[in-house]
């Protein structure tokens, strides 16, 4: 068995394996070395926050008997989507395919910001009084829902091989719990990294109440799309230590809660937008 069969025969473990492990990472290193001071109280966040994550990896097992690398591999034997199509060495069609897929969760991501019903749920995501490394995993449901339809579409269409989709997937999980983390990197290193991924100080302009901000840096794994497409932001008007995070009219401590977040996105407030 060749390393991409074996990566693809044991996908689950492999993001298991690196989702804890990164987690943890990110986890010790904010609580070692934290950016900002914490606004909300950490426990309810983090309890609320995880039990979100939980109902999220229940509903897609339910819903979904296959998931992105399965639908890469049903095409694949059919030789289905543009990659197959143009019989690319695996290499070529690999780093075609996270690249490819990236920019779809970049486009994505832009999307749900900009359309009202989207917004509604995406908003979940933005409504935290703090950004850290469970932020990364506060999405409503049915965003992750929609946002699954939309990765397996992109796959099947794309044709992208089965070991590009597991990269693809333990990248988007990886960096996203890395680049939501409440972590103080140097700005030495901090300027070397985002020229290729999404850093902390980076994404965290993105959490900002300010719409201007809000509506930039919409990269989740790699920086380059926010420059390509112009919507970079290099740092937060008011710095990342003075700078507001959430959402205007959110600061209610009920929104930290589980209930609260499955019924926001059905409760009607006038100003309702993310910018």
């Amino acid at each position: 068995m060749n390393i991409a069969a074996t990566v693809i025969s044991q996908e689950h473990f492999i993001r298991l394996a690196l989702f804890a492990g990164i987690f943890a990472i990110v986890a010790v290193a904010e609580a070692l070395r934290p950016r900002r001071n914490l606004v909300a109280v950490k426990q309810t966040r983090w309890i609320n926050n995880l039990l979100l994550s939980f109902i999220n990896t229940i509903v897609l097992r339910l819903l979904f008997p296959l998931l992105p690398v399965g639908v890469a591999l049903f095409c694949a034997e059919r030789g289905w989507g543009i990659l197959n199509y143009f019989h690319l060495p695996l290499w070529i069609a690999a780093i075609c395919g996270v690249l490819l897929l990236d920019m779809v969760i970049y486009w994505q991501h832009q999307m749900f910001h900009l359309t009202p019903l989207f917004w509604r749920l995406h908003k979940v995501h933005h409504i935290d009084q703090d950004i850290d490394v469970t932020t990364a995993l506060r999405f409503h449901p049915l965003e992750i829902t929609l946002s699954m339809i939309i990765k397996i579409s992109a796959v099947a269409v794309l044709g992208a091989p089965p070991v590009a989709v597991v990269i693809f997937e333990v990248l988007l999980n990886g960096i996203s719990m890395f680049n939501h983390g409440n972590l103080n990197i140097p700005p030495v290193f901090d300027r070397i990294i985002r020229r290729l991924i999404v850093t902390p100080d980076m994404h965290r302009v993105h959490h900002s109440v300010q719409g201007k901000e809000t509506n930039s840096n919409y990269g989740f794994n790699f920086s380059f799309w926010d420059r390509i497409f112009g919507t970079y932001r290099e740092a937060p008007e008011n710095g990342h230590l003075q700078m507001k995070i959430g959402l205007n009219g959110y600061s209610d401590p009920k929104y930290l809660r589980l209930f609260q977040m499955l019924i926001t996105p059905f409760v009607s407030r006038k100003k309702d937008s993310s910018g």
